[in-house]
């Protein structure tokens, strides 16, 4: 319990007493790892203790008494060689206690490293209204001791320094600016990281808010079956409401998987349409499609954006494939369903191998297909009648 009451005043570096009854040599040092420390503790002759019935303590376990050394009747010192990091980041606490027990004085000792100099600074803007970054801390990024990360900023060519306030955005090094943000201005934004032992300062970055705009997830994404067609869904969605009133063109990508899967199959080549035929899909399965935007060329940005989160996942299933052979009272009619069903599945084959992604699918591509098919056709009537011959 002593020795509890003790680390609620370390991180103040005070004991709290109403009468000095020792003091503690060097008080609250801060070392690097792997150092050795000698400390002594001094009792007030007015309170009749000898160094001798002195004992110490670190985090509460009790030292051994070969550590000791009696500098004189008030006086005792310890020595701890070697020092690994401290276990806790408000420091490992020292503690001096006369032979009942009673804490007479204490120090904190913070053992570590100094910060190295934080990489991968990286700052994004959702809708041109804020400022978020985010970086990472230097080397294995464990220093044992706190410390302190700054992200600050100014306008590259004119303006005062300021620091960002808001570390609480929920994950480790990010910081998020609010307002009164700048737009058609590069800033300058760099991190310093500091603790007892040193400081060190990441890259300056410079950027444009209207180069590293992001946005929210597209809206209003359906999926629905093409007809009866086995093996395609059509997704549909909307533009990114919040940024209606900017002039940009939006860049899409599609991803999808099937229900029992965690592989998402990812669309790059959407562009800037708001709708998607998928095909070579496997008929009578559940997929769980997403969309995600980048706003591309904002306000007349020279610079693509960046990439939304994914809209939330949006399910259909495609048609069984007994539904096309069932259902039908005319052969006739049957036999075209038949017909028209094989050469759909042999043109959306040949689109998988000659063309990739949504933007491939046009009536350019089905006239290249006949092409294609009439000279297959050709050349195996020239087979066939060469065998016969």
């Amino acid at each position: 319990m002593i020795w509890l009451l003790f680390l609620l005043h370390c991180s103040a570096g005070v004991l709290s007493s109403s009468t000095q009854v020792a003091t503690i040599y060097p008080q609250d040092p801060a070392l690097p790892i792997g150092s050795s420390l000698t400390a002594t503790c001094s009792v007030n002759p007015d309170h009749g203790i000898h160094a001798g019935s002195l004992y110490w303590t670190l985090n509460g376990k009790r030292l051994p008494s070969s550590a000791y050394s009696i500098l004189s009747p008030t006086v005792l010192s310890v020595t701890l060689p070697r020092l690994s990091g401290s276990r806790q980041r408000s420091g490992d606490n020292l503690v001096c206690h006369n032979s009942g027990g009673h804490v007479l004085a204490g120090s904190c000792i913070y053992v570590g490293m100094p910060p190295e100099k934080p990489v991968t600074l990286t700052c994004w803007s959702r809708n041109t209204k804020d400022l978020t970054c985010r970086w990472a801390p230097g080397g294995q990024g464990e220093t044992f001791i706190k410390t302190k990360y700054t992200l600050k900023y100014k306008l590259r060519w004119y303006g005062r320094e300021k620091e960002c306030e808001d570390y609480s955005a929920g994950e480790p090094y990010t910081c998020y600016i609010p307002r009164d943000l700048a737009l058609f201005t590069p800033y300058e934004i760099w991190v310093e990281a500091s603790n007892q032992l040193g400081t060190a300062t990441s890259d300056v970055i410079y950027l444009d808010i209207l180069d590293v705009v992001t946005t929210d997830p597209p809206t209003d994404v359906t999926v629905s079956r093409v007809g009866d067609l086995e093996d395609q869904l059509t997704v549909h969605w909307g533009t990114p409401p919040a940024l209606k009133d900017f002039l940009f063109q939006a860049k899409y990508q599609i991803r999808y998987r099937l229900e029992e899967s965690s592989d998402w199959k990812v669309v790059d080549d959407v562009g800037n349409q708001t709708s998607c035929r998928l095909a070579g899909l496997r008929p009578g399965t559940v997929y769980f499609v997403q969309v995600r935007c980048n706003p591309v060329g904002i306000l007349g940005s020279r610079k693509a954006g960046i990439w939304s989160d994914w809209s939330h996942p949006t399910a259909a299933s495609t048609p069984h494939s007994e539904r096309l052979q069932t259902g039908s009272c005319d052969s006739k009619v049957g036999q075209q369903n038949s017909t028209l069903r094989r050469d759909l599945k042999q043109f959306f084959g040949w689109v998988r191998k000659h063309a990739y992604g949504c933007s491939g699918m046009s009536i350019k591509l089905y006239d290249q297909w006949r092409v294609w098919l009439q000279k297959s056709h050709k050349t195996r009537n020239q087979v066939l009648q060469g065998d016969k011959s």
